[in-house]
């Protein structure tokens, strides 16, 4: 099965991801930038299951922690055969004219270039033409690459949709060297990020829950299984996807 990285993994889909990897036999780490309190809670849990995981820190805008993490993660557990781009930021919300500068460019760093960095360090060590054994990335995208999010975030729609182009560029470039790439793009899943987003701009996310045919928004769960058969055999004939998981809402 191998090692699986999930950056962002300390809490919300990312921690979610990393417990249901550890319960199909992959060894974990459990990546994280502030939260190490929750980090650890989340390879406690792994371990007392039986699994085999441990927390690791890096700032995934930051090209020399990046590289420190992948190598410490193959000392550690092994080879890669997973990786989970799903470390994200929301932003501020509010029209293009009250954007800040230094905040949009954290967003775009985090959001659109960690993931870019991620994987260009996983490739390294998963290309078939490299010296690997081939492998899977996964990479965590949004429902706001289709809708655009206007008037609340465009540029976090912005860093979604350049990660969708990034996944299906980076599919066709690496599927020779036994590595497929794939995207997850959710809607609103009840996590920290959509309490956050309930404050900011609470009678908007209402309206677009209400225009979700299924009724609710989506559980941490509901992203996990998705990125779990990606990574798996059944999906072995799947690569440049991008799965929607928005519970039927269609682009508005």
């Amino acid at each position: 099965m191998g090692a699986m990285l999930v950056t962002g993994g300390s809490r919300g889909i990312g921690a979610e991801i990393c417990a249901r990897a550890a319960e199909r036999g992959y060894a974990v780490a459990v990546n994280y930038r502030t939260g190490e309190t929750e980090a650890r809670a989340v390879v406690a849990t792994i371990e007392q299951g039986g699994g085999r995981a441990f927390a690791i820190r890096a700032d995934v805008t930051n090209e020399n922690e990046i590289k420190r993490m992948f190598d410490e993660v193959t000392s550690r557990l092994g080879p890669i055969t997973a990786l989970v781009n799903n470390a994200g930021w929301g932003g501020q919300h509010g029209p293009i004219e009250a954007w800040d500068a230094e905040a949009t460019r954290r967003l775009i760093e985090t959001n659109l270039f960690g993931p870019m960095l991620c994987s260009r360090e996983a490739v390294k060590r998963m290309s078939r033409k490299l010296g690997g054994s081939g492998g899977n990335i996964v990479n965590i995208s949004s429902a706001a690459a289709r809708t655009g999010s206007p008037g609340v975030f465009v540029h976090y729609a912005a860093t979604k949709g350049g990660l969708d182009v990034f996944t299906t560029g980076l599919a066709k470039e690496v599927a020779k060297d036994g590595i497929r790439v794939n995207a997850v793009r959710p809607g609103y899943v009840r996590t920290a990020m959509y309490e956050d987003d309930l404050k900011q701009s609470p009678d908007w996310v209402r309206s677009t829950i209400a225009a979700i045919p299924l009724g609710r928004i989506a559980e941490v769960r509901d992203v996990a299984a998705v990125v779990l058969w990606l990574v798996s055999d059944e999906a072995s004939y799947v690569t440049g996807s991008i799965i929607d998981l928005s519970g039927g809402r269609a682009t508005q």
